[in-house]
């Protein structure tokens, strides 16, 4: 089983809810998520940031488990937010479905202009280590 060190070295800001840097040892796979976005599983857009958020993330749940990986096993988060979208709905959904869970990987929060459909508000993407076959 591959192995996760998260760092936050000393000289560094330390924050709660990010590691500066997750090392991955010994890992034989690795599952890269391409953007998730507030798709339902009938192809409907939901409505809000917090709940576009909660639905990004519950369909990234689903792709990392088809690949044999689990939230915890994230090494890295890439969140994208539409400029006039809500920043603090988003962190606050992603609380929601972290919930303490593990210790936070990497993460990386951009404020954009703009995403593929208009009414998209969040896209999250992820890379995590897979232990087992999916």
């Amino acid at each position: 089983m591959a192995r996760l060190s998260h760092l936050n070295p000393d000289g560094v800001p330390s924050n709660p809810a990010f590691s500066q840097a997750v090392l991955v040892s010994d890992a034989t796979r690795i599952v890269y998520v391409g953007g998730q976005n507030g798709i339902g599983p009938d192809g409907t857009i939901v409505d809000g940031t917090r709940a576009q958020t909660v639905q990004a993330l519950r369909n990234l749940e689903m792709v990392l488990a088809a690949a044999g990986s689990t939230f915890e096993r994230v090494v890295k988060w890439n969140v994208l937010v539409v400029a006039n979208a809500s920043l603090a709905d988003a962190v606050a959904a992603f609380d929601d479905v972290w919930d303490g869970r593990a210790e936070p990987p990497a993460i990386t929060v951009a404020v954009v202009a703009a995403l593929a459909n208009p009414r998209f508000e969040v896209e999250i993407d992820a890379v995590a280590i897979a232990d087992e076959e999916g």
